[in-house]
């Protein structure tokens, strides 16, 4: 009897495994599936090859999920770009129009399926003295939150190492400006860089390639 039990447990237990892992194929189906539409602005798997537009493969799935649900709310501005690829090449878009009719399940879909994807470092020119000035900022006051250089995705707060210097100093006038909201934390560091800091900064991360 206690045998008989104990298959019938296992049976269940390898059904529940079977079943927990293809619903994990799957989401990674939708998600690949949804990349795809990324991809025609922020390149394969992530990789964009734009300077204006961020490279998003390897960001946390929370980080990605988040900004999502920022865009669709309008809390976050929505810069309009050019299409770089696919079938609207050309044509002009953000990303309010680009996520407006996301479902939430596409949304975690294609939050993980990116998250999963490797961060590939923008090649990029850089200042190799302020590169080494921007290091000194950064162990002062980005180091806490924006771990390893600004390569860890783990604090939820986006890549910083290898980004695409246009991008992130694009992000740095909205933030200053208040069109995208930054929590008082942050606020108060920032308040705390100065013009010749910020764009020594911005040398730092574009010299991690």
């Amino acid at each position: 009897m206690i045998r008989h039990r104990a298959r019938a447990v296992a049976l269940l237990l390898s059904g529940a495994s079977l079943s927990l892992a293809a619903a994990t194929v799957a989401l990674a189906a939708e998600g690949s599936a949804v990349a795809e539409q990324c991809a025609a602005c922020h390149g394969k798997n992530g990789a964009s090859t734009d300077p204006s537009i961020p490279i998003i493969g390897g960001y946390s799935a929370k980080y990605i999920a988040e900004s999502i649900k920022n865009f669709r709310k309008k809390t976050r501005t929505c810069a309009e770009v050019t299409v770089l690829a696919g079938p609207n090449k050309g044509a002009k878009s953000d990303m309010c129009k680009v996520v407006a009719d996301l479902s939430e399940a596409d949304a975690e879909a294609v939050a993980r399926y990116l998250a999963a994807q490797k961060f590939v470092r923008a090649k990029q020119p850089f200042d190799a003295a302020k590169a080494k000035q921007g290091s000194a900022v950064y162990k002062q006051r980005c180091e806490k939150c924006h771990e390893n250089g600004g390569s860890s995705p783990d604090e939820d707060n986006g890549i910083l190492a290898g980004q695409w210097m246009p991008y992130l100093r694009e992000q740095l006038v909205g933030f200053r400006s208040g069109k995208r909201p930054l929590d008082e934390k942050m606020k108060l560091r920032l308040d705390r860089v100065g013009k010749e800091d910020e764009e020594a900064l911005l040398h730092f991360f574009a010299s991690q390639q």
